[in-house]
């Protein structure tokens, strides 16, 4: 009894940690690319490389990696993942240019991966159904820990001793998580043991959603674009259709055809993405461009929403241990979907206390829904897809970040030009803000539908 409350307790933590170190990272560098490009002497295209190569690598490999470790094992997996994110975090310190920097960042986009795609799969096989949104709560906390503390730390590194040891902080994190994965964590976890990798099914997903992801991504900046957005959605229905006549796919689709929790769920996810990851962008330009405010107070006043995030979503995940997920999940998309269209009114003349109250509101909303959500989706398949289950949402989070950028770009695109954003209008940037949030708010209030239609968990959802 003592060893498995033993197993339970570093198991918690080393998936804590690990999944504090992603979203850390990606906020933190965020702060850095004018640093970086100041040192390397970098134009505008290859600097907005540093993170969406890394964005690319995470999201391709989230599937084949949750599949490898559903059948070789799951620890095995979140090692070497750890054990590549440290390696590449220092080798992005030392990068001595910025293509260096770059390749370096898709190694740490494929740690990234193993880390995401076995993280939750491995809780989920430890913890029992009845703690599950507990602990998973917890994780998701520990990611919005990650999110806050980021542009905060991320910052004073970058200012007081170099942007290189925002990778060096990164790197010794990691190497503390290594360390007691490989000392504490006990067992192995792996639900489709003997089963084949199917090489061709990922080859064709990875290449298929490269190809889509960065085209939507670019449509603003390349002709090429759309073709290759176009080329990635042929890819994927091919992938699709191989998928479905081999017997050990390395994506079950019938998770998607016999699972509505699943279905649903995971649907429910990349809307809410979709309409909610820009928003953090476009608040930014508004309180340092419209509003006047320098980085750092901008900075500090976005706080109040991952901080409400971390501070709520043990509470939700707990919640949906004794309420279905579906109910509790509903709620926060439609809190998410007020803040959102309360934020289609924001004007010059917004006070700050409504702004920040509203950013209350949506971290909030967005906690209620997050935690729920993925105990939804874990609690709906069987043991030996809770790698590629993990995965799969995973990609559904970096997708839908991508829709919400792909958007924020077009509409900035169409209503500022090809300018600096220094020498935007006020007005113009007002009208592109608020369009964005007209859709966001669109996007998102249809998400409360898809979040309701998921229905309940129960044994015979489970494929």
């Amino acid at each position: 009894m003592a060893q498995d409350a033993s197993l339970k307790r570093y198991t918690l933590m080393v998936a804590a940690m690990a999944s504090f170190l992603t979203p850390f990272m990606g906020s933190a560098i965020n702060l850095a690319i004018p640093s970086i490009g100041d040192e390397f002497n970098s134009d505008a295209l290859l600097l907005s490389w540093v993170a969406t190569s890394y964005i690319l690598a995470s999201a391709a490999f989230l599937v084949p990696f949750g599949r490898i470790a559903d059948i070789f094992g799951r620890k095995k997996i979140f090692i070497l993942g750890i054990f590549a994110f440290a390696l590449s975090s220092a080798l992005c310190g030392f990068a001595r240019s910025v293509e260096e920097l770059i390749a370096y960042r898709v190694l740490q986009g494929i740690g990234s991966a193993m880390i995401f795609g076995t993280a939750m799969a491995i809780l989920t096989s430890v913890f029992p159904p009845q703690e599950r949104g507990k602990v998973l709560g917890i994780n998701v906390a520990s990611v919005y820990i990650g999110l806050s503390l980021g542009p905060v730390l991320g910052g004073a590194l970058n200012h007081n001793f170099g942007w290189q040891f925002i990778f060096y902080f990164t790197t010794l994190i990691a190497v503390v998580a290594l360390l007691f994965t490989i000392t504490r964590l006990k067992g192995e976890w792996a639900g489709a043991r003997g089963e084949k990798f199917d090489f061709w099914g990922a080859l064709f997903y990875v290449v298929g959603l490269v190809a889509l992801m960065y085209g939507i991504s670019t449509v603003t900046e390349s002709v090429w674009a759309k073709y290759l957005a176009a080329f990635g959605v042929i890819i994927m229905v091919i992938f699709i259709i191989y998928e479905l006549k081999i017997n050990q796919p390395v994506l079950n689709l019938k998770l998607f055809s016999k699972n509505t929790v699943f279905t649903f769920s995971n649907l429910a996810a990349l809307i809410n993405y979709s309409a909610t990851f820009g928003v953090t962008f476009l608040l930014s330009l508004y309180l340092q461009t419209v509003m006047g405010f320098d980085s750092q107070t901008a900075g500090i006043i976005l706080l109040s929403q991952p901080i409400l995030m971390a501070l709520l979503s043990p509470f939700a995940g707990n919640l949906s241990d004794k309420v279905q997920p579906r109910i509790v999940a509903s709620w926060g998309m439609a809190m998410t979907t007020l803040a959102l269209l309360i934020f289609c009114f924001l004007s010059v003349n917004t006070p700050l206390w409504l702004i920040i109250t509203n950013l209350a509101v949506l971290g909030s909303g967005f906690a209620l829904f997050s935690s729920p959500n993925t105990n939804a989706v874990m609690g709906s398949v069987e043991k030996r897809s809770y790698g590629v289950a993990s995965s799969i949402l995973g990609t559904m989070r970096l997708t839908g970040q991508t829709v919400s950028m792909a958007i924020v770009t077009l509409l900035l695109a169409i209503y500022i030009g090809n300018i600096e954003l220094s020498e935007a209008s006020p007005d113009l940037l007002m009208k592109g803000f608020r369009m964005s949030m007209i859709i966001f708010t669109i996007i998102c209030f249809g998400g409360i539908f898809a979040s309701l239609a998921r229905g309940s968990i129960g044994e015979r959802d489970k494929a």
